[in-house]
């Protein structure tokens, strides 16, 4: 009897224990939550302390407002006793320990977490290191990538720092020239995400002057604020790449306003300088049901890109002014072949272009990326962390697959993409065009392991080498 009495209270020791510990875990997961007021909803870090009533929580305003309207009504007088509310009729007392299972639980809501501290020198990578962080998503653009480096970090510290020794020092607002596919909107995606700062990107040619359709100048703004979950600290401190900036110069010869070209670059002046401006928040456009806030662009950094096209004629022009006749006469067709003649642009070739004055002078930084030659398409398709060719090779792994590609297969590639004259963007359509029929076929075998891209099945001559799983390799005639 004495052990089985001794079993009983050993176990009766435990459950207790037991119910202890999910005591105090039920306490740990409160430290998380905060009360809030069943009347007014709002929660005890702003109410005080609550008043806990049969399982409901009630907030000190709300308990004094209940007890002053039943004080104020009349319905009770000021000197009222227990025995007073027995003799009334139709009046019974509430137990409330009956209602304990009808009565609302009381809600939490999860406590705010403490602020982020503000943005200091330290989170502020070097110049070193933001190339080199880059080099691991673009290929080549060695200059571009070394001036935006040294831009960058100029202008976080001005914003870390804000002015050193009673010297303020200004904005390094950015424009970037390259043709169409050099990879200008990917270098500014990579730099925000390399920076964990927000990001808004916007398109130029939708920009009209205000009043008329089309979107506001400030909407650029309000996208940043979007970008930032409408933190406008945060905002304050981001990045604006304004693409196809181009398509804003100014028209030559317009006879009627010209809404969409030097309008915009007038109304983008007081942006790029710094000024407050106040923006919708929650869309783009201003109206009496959107509410506003002011944002102050002293800190933001624009970064503004385009392909201007033709601009190689006017700098052809120009250094061909020279006399076409005598010994220092130079051949017109001299710069025809000249891949990277962009880098040779000039303020005034802008001018003439039709960018205005006072908008190239708020854009202190101008620099060119270069065309993409055959070797760097060819860095392109393998080299940095998110190739093409490694997504598509992740895709068939899901498939148990390996894919690999022959040197003349990327070759291949390469000179197509160089035929089409649209960059990096011709990569991803050329090979989409030939994995069709690959990614179609291999899920119909479970027997293949390997498919290897050769440069007769790019040039449509021959099929991909295919091996099987425990089989010699095999040509296939077509995929």
């Amino acid at each position: 009897m004495q052990d089985k009495w001794k079993d009983n209270i050993e176990e009766t020791e435990k459950e207790e224990l037991m119910e202890i510990d999910d005591l105090q875990d039920d306490d740990d997961e409160d430290d998380d939550f905060e009360k809030i007021c069943y009347m007014c909803r709002r929660p005890e870090s702003k109410t005080g302390k609550m008043i806990s009533l049969s399982g409901m929580t009630i907030c000190p305003d709300c308990m004094q407002k209940t007890l002053d309207s039943i004080n104020g009504s009349g319905i009770l007088p000021q000197t009222l006793n227990m025995d007073d509310i027995k003799k009334m009729p139709n009046i019974h007392m509430i137990n409330l320990a009956d209602l304990q299972g009808h009565m609302p639980k009381a809600k939490k809501v999860k406590k705010k977490a403490a602020k982020a501290p503000e943005f200091s020198l330290q989170d502020v990578p070097a110049p070193h290191y933001i190339k080199q962080q880059l080099d691991e998503y673009v290929i080549g653009q060695d200059y571009a990538k070394k001036v935006i480096s040294v831009a960058v970090y100029n202008h976080y510290k001005r914003v870390a720092t804000n002015t050193m020794n009673e010297i303020e020092i200004d904005k390094s607002n950015m424009l970037m020239i390259g043709p169409t596919g050099s990879g200008k909107t990917y270098l500014v995606k990579t730099l925000a995400r390399l920076l964990q700062v927000p990001l808004a990107i916007a398109d130029a040619t939708s920009l009209t002057e205000a009043g008329y359709i089309g979107d506001d100048i400030e909407s650029v703004v309000s996208k940043l604020l979007a970008a930032a979950d409408n933190d406008v600290e945060k905002a304050e401190r981001g990045i604006i790449f304004i693409d196809e900036i181009d398509k804003i110069a100014k028209k030559q010869n317009a006879h009627s306003r010209d809404v969409s070209g030097e309008s915009v670059q007038q109304g983008l002046l007081k942006l790029l300088e710094g000024s407050e401006v106040e923006v919708p928040v929650g869309a783009t456009n201003k109206n009496a049901m959107v509410p506003m806030t002011t944002v102050n662009t002293k800190n933001i950094l624009f970064i503004c890109g385009g392909a201007f096209p033709d601009l190689e004629d006017i700098i052809k022009e120009r250094l061909n002014k020279q006399g076409s006749i005598g010994f220092r006469a130079d051949l017109k067709d001299k710069y025809d072949n000249d891949p990277n003649l962009i880098a040779k642009v000039t303020m005034e070739d802008l001018r003439k272009y039709g960018m205005i004055p006072e908008f190239l002078g708020r854009m202190p930084i101008v620099y060119t990326l270069e065309a993409l030659n055959k070797e760097a398409l060819v860095k392109i398709l393998k080299e940095p962390k998110n190739a093409i060719i490694k997504q598509y090779q992740k895709l068939l792994e899901l498939d148990e697959v390996q894919l690999c590609f022959d040197e003349g297969a990327l070759e291949a590639i390469a000179e197509k993409a160089l035929e089409r004259k649209t960059g990096a963007r011709a990569l991803r359509s050329i090979i989409e065009d030939f994995m069709l029929d690959i990614m179609y076929e291999i899920p119909k075998d479970n027997n293949i392991g390997r498919v290897t891209i050769t440069r007769e099945y790019i040039e449509k001559t021959g099929g991909p080498r295919i091996e099987m799983r425990g089989y010699q390799p095999q040509i296939a005639q077509n995929a």
